[in-house]
């Protein structure tokens, strides 16, 4: 497949000083009217990823760095998920960026599966890759994240950065809240995450979280150990073999 974005369902909206905003609503109190600007934006991005989104489900969000290329380690062993996760009926959501979670979409394509991408706009890096059938663009990050945990059944986590890490701790945060279910979170790469997981042991020796709080948590580097551990908490466990179809009469659009 070639680097162009032909055939994609994109979903954008043009050249926008996204960061400028992002900037200026951080900064502090401001006039009342911008801040209900601010709602304005973020209530439509958050219904037009709901409405790209009903329909892509059951899901799993492969999370990883995006400074990764072909070849690397990292990119193959996140191809090799991303196929493997579409072989057993998952769609497959990253944040539609290069690297990891290129390599993840492009797995699940290559492998036949649905394949869905939830864009950041950043200044550097992060372009849509070639390899989604849906992929939808966020200007603010809490949405984006959002979206991420809401459609997905499991995360895989890939060795990655702070960005990485951040999308890491939300969903062990949101499990160990209750605010989700116990969705199984799987870390590819045990020499890699082997220092945050002394860190872990180490909170939980201090009494800072429960050991009951990283049940779910699995570390590899064997990828059939991984999707077996998914098939058997998330498939099995949440029967995940109805989906949702589409109302045509309002306008919901049809799974690509």
């Amino acid at each position: 497949m070639n680097g162009s974005l032909a055939g994609m369902d994109v979903d954008t909206k043009g050249p926008r000083s996204s960061l400028n905003r992002d900037r200026s609503f951080l900064s502090g109190p401001r006039l009342r009217r911008r801040e209900l600007r601010t709602v304005s934006r973020v209530m439509r991005e958050m219904i037009r990823g709901f409405r790209r989104l009903h329909f892509v489900g059951p899901c799993v969000t492969v999370f990883g760095s995006a400074r990764v290329g072909e070849g690397d380690t990292e990119y193959e062993l996140a191809r090799e998920v991303g196929a493997a996760l579409s072989r057993i009926g998952f769609t497959v959501m990253t944040g539609g960026g290069p690297g990891v979670m290129e390599a993840a979409n492009r797995g699940a394509k290559e492998a036949g599966g649905h394949s869905v991408g939830c864009n950041i706009e950043l200044p550097h890096e992060q372009m849509p890759n070639p390899y989604l059938d849906i992929s939808v663009d966020f200007s603010y990050f809490f949405v984006r994240k959002m979206m991420l945990v809401k459609y997905s059944y499991a995360f895989v986590v890939m060795p990655g950065g702070f960005g990485t890490v951040d999308e890491l701790f939300e969903a062990l945060t949101l499990i160990q809240t209750g605010k989700v279910s116990n969705f199984p979170v799987v870390l590819m790469g045990t020499e890699f995450w082997g220092p945050l997981l002394q860190q872990l042991d180490e909170m939980a020796e201090n009494g800072l979280i429960s050991p009951g709080d990283l049940d779910l948590l699995l570390v590899t580097d064997d990828v059939d150990e991984a999707i077996h551990h998914i098939t058997e908490n998330s498939v099995e466990r949440f029967r995940l073999y109805r989906k949702l179809r589409p109302i045509l009469a309002i306008g919901e659009p049809t799974r690509a």
